[in-house]
């Protein structure tokens, strides 16, 4: 659309109806229950808890760990599918408890998840072809039959055994019925039409689609190494008091706030603009966060308020354009243009690497990875829509009302190069000392004992606490009184609670007791609250990130590596930039992980969310200072290599500071007013956006111009 004066107006309105719609909705909705507000959006255990079910194996003896593990694995994937920040992990040998965010209907849960029980696939003469741990996976599909009618179908995923199994099965009983048994009830019975091969099959004749999602999951739900029975379901509170809630929510308005004032001092009108484009950002992402029904969780808060920050990044980057244009000597409306053009290619290069890293994560990971890939992706989009769309619209309608002096866009001086590839030497040795600093640490804790890592419940397991209270105690009373008592014997602050609804009963998780502090405990309990030793029971959980989760992030993030480095070789036609792109982000996540060790923070969910969002910052930084290099290698053909990289890193100095400073600024205030869960993710967080600061400055173009240099001195 092309805006003129006449329009203007217009045009000007509608942005301002919108934003307001967008801010109307997220703070209150519409309708009785406040429809698209951000109330109403699903939050995770730790906000407003959810349901909780535990399950035991079936058998006189104690199941092998291996099979507690893969049962585990499974069940995850299960609940993954239901909810991304769902938790399983075990309970002393041969309990396995199940935790869901948002729900409160237990029976519902059971009813939809499943109640896991052994699966056969067997001739009618009780002969067993085929068990449950051969079957990988079940989902219901969609075919065309003979008279080209749509219907449901079960479509089956067979392991290599299996496939060989149901192959020699189905060739010599052709015509014949092959039962699908589930804790002993016979739920299909289709007939063989043919010898199927290749590990794939479908049952069909459903009448409807609940009758195939019913079966597709009591087919999932049996193919696990252990038969299960469910001992007890509870719905269980938030692990956090409102305070927790509301002090992360201040600390995202104020860093809004302080983050909006230094865009308008920095960048006058522009200023304004992106502070308007921040409200209608975050009001849009709060609507679209309900909309996609994702779960937020407290981390998933500090992940928004970080956004904030991120999402100025593709502002600064036009407006150091358009100011640079302005300063060429170009119109105001002519820069306006030329600087939104420009900088489209960085704003995009960056967006999409990091939009195919969270692509990655979201299929490859498995719980909270996947929840915050889905974050990570929404929150991508949208910035670049604010960006692109919403800022310039009203920046050119701004201008075409009346804002046309070079006053209202400032102009850009022309700094004097820094010689950053002559401080190579000083900078690589920086970024050693400070990635050494990591190992170093780990040594100095493992030879005191204390381990190399701080690593908390949720990769180590600890001991579940279960207290019937003589009263109905708050989620505040729990936080100011019970923590305390554990953290007074344990001497560690890493306590999650969860109060059972309906009930007195109070669940408190921390680290592994041992018998004496479980004593101590106990002792100190009862004479606080006055209640009997049976009203105490102690539970030795496993991690809720197993071996497999933690796998299977590796692999996603190094799979995402693999992409974004792919992405940018093909976009900056040189392997170069991408290496250098991938080594600096190896420095970052480094620098990161020796601040865990260092500090010794809890190594936890948070840890993983932590480095994932460092993956996704960090790129952003490198994409812009490569996308100036690459223009600049036009611009300057035949200076010298190192004054083209110079050159570059000063042209963008300016937004690498202003980038790194709001983001900064919305994560220190978080530090600050947060309660201690958060602050253990906000200190590693604002470490990274110095590391990615320092890396983008310092590494990624020194590292380049030695890939390079030693070929030719001068661009060609």
């Amino acid at each position: 659309m092309k805006i003129n004066k006449k329009n203007a107006g217009i045009v000007l309105a509608v942005l301002a109806a919108f934003l307001l719609l967008m801010v109307y909705t997220a703070a209150f909705g519409f309708g009785k229950t406040g429809t698209g507000s951000a109330r109403n959006i699903k939050r995770g255990l730790d906000l407003s808890g959810g349901v909780s079910i535990t399950f035991e194996a079936k058998g006189d003896e104690a199941p092998s760990q291996e099979d507690m593990r893969d049962t585990i694995y499974k069940l995850q994937q299960r609940v993954d599918a239901y909810d991304s920040e769902g938790q399983v992990y075990q309970e002393g040998e041969d309990r396995i408890n199940i935790e869901i965010p948002g729900e409160t209907d237990a029976n519902a849960i059971l009813e939809e998840l499943g109640k896991p029980g052994a699966l056969e696939f067997r001739l009618t003469d009780g002969t067993v072809v085929l068990d449950g741990s051969q079957v990988e996976d079940a989902s219901v599909r969609t075919q065309e039959d003979q008279m080209g009618n749509s219907q449901y179908v079960v479509e089956l995923i067979l392991t290599d055994s299996g496939a060989e199994a149901f192959a020699e099965a189905t060739g010599e009983n052709i015509g014949s019925t092959i039962e699908i048994v589930y804790d002993g009830e016979v739920i299909s019975a289709p007939v063989v039409e043919d010898e199927i091969t290749g590990g794939q099959a479908y049952i069909t004749g459903m009448t409807n689609i609940e009758e195939a999602q019913n079966l597709a999951s009591s087919i999932r739900i049996g193919a696990l190494s252990l038969e299960l029975r469910e001992i007890r379901s509870n719905v269980v509170g938030a692990q956090l008091g409102e305070d927790a809630i509301h002090s992360s929510l201040l600390a995202g308005a104020i860093g809004l706030v302080l983050v909006i004032i230094l865009m308008i001092v920095v960048y006058a009108l522009p200023g304004v603009v992106s502070g308007f484009a921040l409200i209608f950002y975050v009001a849009l992402m709060l609507v679209t966060l309900n909309a996609f029904d994702l779960t937020l969780t407290l981390p998933g808060i500090a992940g928004i308020i970080l956004s904030i920050g991120m999402a100025v990044d593709a502002n600064v980057i036009i407006y150091a354009r358009i100011r640079e244009e302005i300063g060429t000597g170009r119109s105001v409306r002519g820069s306006i243009k030329e600087g939104f053009h420009k900088a489209l290619s960085a704003i995009l290069d960056g967006n999409i690497t990091t939009l195919i890293a969270a692509f990655v994560l979201n299929l490859m990971g498995s719980g909270s990875v996947k929840g915050f890939a889905q974050t990570l992706a929404l929150g991508i989009v949208l910035s670049m829509f604010t960006a692109l769309v919403f800022s310039r619209l009203l920046v050119v309608a701004l201008y075409e009302l009346g804002f046309k002096d070079q006053k209202y866009y400032g102009r850009e001086k022309k700094r004097k190069v820094i010689n950053f590839v002559g401080m190579r030497k000083v900078t690589l040795v920086i970024a050693a000392a400070a990635i050494l600093a990591g190992p170093v640490a780990m040594g100095i804790h493992s030879a005191s004992g204390n381990g190399i890592l701080n690593l908390s419940m949720d990769f180590v397991g600890g001991t579940s606490t279960s207290v019937d209270f003589p009263e109905n105690l708050s989620i505040q009373q729990i936080d100011d009184e019970v923590k305390p008592i554990f953290e007074n014997i344990t001497g560690d602050a890493e306590i999650q609670s969860q109060k059972v609804a309906d009930s007195n009963q109070v669940i408190l998780k921390t680290r592994v007791l041992s018998v004496d502090e479980r004593e101590e405990v106990a002792a100190a309990l009862q004479e606080a609250y006055g209640m009997e030793d049976k009203a105490i029971t102690f539970e030795t959980i496993s991690s809720t990130v197993s071996s497999e989760m933690r796998q299977d992030a590796v692999v996603a993030v190094i799979i995402a590596a693999i992409c974004m480095l792919i992405y940018i070789w093909i976009r900056f036609r040189d392997i170069r930039f991408a290496s250098s792109a991938v080594l600096a982000l190896l420095h970052d996540i480094l620098v990161v992980f020796a601040c865990y060790a260092l500090v010794r923070i809890s190594v936890g969910n948070t840890f993983i969310a932590c480095m994932l969002t460092i993956l996704g910052y960090s790129i952003n930084a490198t994409i812009v200072i490569f996308d100036r290099i690459r223009e600049n290698l036009v611009l300057m053909r035949g200076s010298a290599l190192d004054e083209i990289v110079n050159t570059s890193i000063t042209m963008t100095l300016t937004r690498s500071i202003y980038t790194s400073l709001t983001t900064f600024i919305t994560i220190a205030v978080l530090f600050i007013l947060g309660v201690p869960t958060i602050r253990e993710f906000a200190l590693p967080l604002m470490v990274g956006i110095v590391a990615g600061g320092y890396s983008s400055v310092c590494l990624t173009g020194v590292i380049w111009y030695r890939m390079r240099g030693r070929e030719r001195k001068t661009a060609s």
